[in-house]
């Protein structure tokens, strides 16, 4: 794309569609995924790849930035398919990043299936589905949007194309597949995570723990959704020997240290900074529970939560607040508190801390929950029959 086109301007164009292929019995699925810069999360590719007849090729950027800091391109898990980086525009921007050379990628690979990642009024899905629909390559997008928004033009053109346009599309959670059908997307909707875990990475510590004070932990950005303020505060009520261990960066760390220590608890926070993907397992086995105190916002709640499927398949109690997805994906296998509740979550984390006997079976109740529901081989599997119910309806 040159400095003088706009990011719609190749929509435009009339492009040459791929000769036919034989789809029975063999696909070649493209997957547009900035996610998948993320080494733990290619776990996922590596089990798509090994299903039956499917040749996968996945597009990603070289790295992507927003307010949690940088995240490079990690080649962590790439057996079986061809992992491609591409280049990326307005990085950063999640809504209006598009990919420059995405027209001559699918012109050269000729996928099957398109699988953009992508929330269906961002543009890069808008850009995909200009191309996939000249090429006429069946697609499908990707939303964790759990809240039924009206949004400004162009991104309500946007969501409107992508609805009228994309095969079928794969919701993140349950409330994000109730919002697509309340704003008129016909097609059909599959209600699987974005990712899971792989039990065999995130697992129980094979050697016992040292002694060492109550360790909590959380892990992801310091941002004010992620309600960290409140778990600051729930913890300045307990008394004893206890250690709060908090992973991660963002624009919320000095508030959070000057609370703290305005607290007098400066001294049992321990400051990890952002863990890499593939160090993250390593990270989970130190704790003795995991706590994600999220609050809601008049934009987002919480959509998934996967760090509490990572700590729960490592067998560590988790904590969590009710917002959004998370009380489905903890069920039965951990605590539940009412968001912004210090007392309450501090009552939650108090039972944790007097009672070994439950810290051991809502562990092992949370692992035994990662391998039903959450692993990677699974969320491939179902993945891999959205594909073959698409390319099923197209013959």
């Amino acid at each position: 794309m040159s400095a003088n086109e706009t990011p719609n301007s190749g929509y435009h164009l009339s492009l040459p569609a791929p000769a036919p292929k034989d789809r029975i019995g063999f696909m070649h699925v493209v997957m547009l995924s900035k996610a998948c810069i993320v080494g733990a999360y290619q776990r996922k590719l590596e089990e798509l790849a090994a299903l039956p007849d499917i040749r996968l090729t996945v597009l990603v950027p070289p790295g992507w930035r927003d307010d949690r800091g940088a995240q490079v391109l990690e080649r962590v898990f790439t057996r079986g398919y061809e992992l491609r980086s591409t280049p990326i525009a307005l990085n950063g921007h999640f809504h209006t990043h598009f990919y420059p050379r995405l027209r001559q990628e699918l012109r050269d690979l000729q996928p099957d299936l398109l699988h953009i990642d992508e929330e269906p009024y961002n543009l890069a899905t808008r850009q995909a589905l200009g191309l996939a629909r000249r090429l006429q390559i069946p697609t499908c997008f990707f939303t964790w949007q759990n809240l039924n928004r009206a949004y400004p033009p162009p991104f309500r053109w946007w969501e409107r194309f992508a609805f009228r346009h994309a095969t079928s599309a794969i919701a993140g959670n349950h409330d994000a597949k109730r919002v697509l059908q309340e704003k008129g997307f016909s097609g059909p909707v599959r209600v699987i995570p974005q990712f899971g875990v792989d039990p065999a990475i995130f697992r129980p510590a094979q050697e016992s723990r040292p002694e060492r004070p109550f360790t909590m932990g959380y892990a992801g950005g310091f941002i004010s959704a992620k309600g960290l303020d409140t778990l600051v505060h729930a913890c300045a009520l307990f008394h004893g020997d206890w250690r709060l261990v908090l992973a991660g960066s963002g624009e919320q760390e000095i508030a959070l240290r000057a609370l703290a220590e305005a607290l007098g608890i400066e001294t049992q926070l321990c400051w990890q900074g952002r863990i890499k993907s593939t160090d993250m397992a390593a990270f989970y086995q130190t704790l003795d529970a995991f706590i994600l105190p999220s609050r809601s916002q008049s934009n987002w709640v919480e959509q998934f939560g996967r760090v509490l499927v990572e700590a729960m398949a490592c067998a560590i109690p988790v904590v969590g607040s009710d917002s959004g997805e998370i009380p489905h994906v903890i069920g039965d296998a951990g605590l539940i508190f009412p968001e912004d509740n210090i007392i309450l979550l501090a009552e939650c984390l108090q039972q944790l801390i007097q009672d070994p006997k439950l810290r051991t079976d809502l562990g092992q109740k949370g692992r035994a929950r990662v391998l039903a529901h959450f692993t990677q081989a699974k969320i491939a599997r179902e993945t891999y029959e959205v594909y073959v119910d698409i390319l099923t309806r197209q013959q």
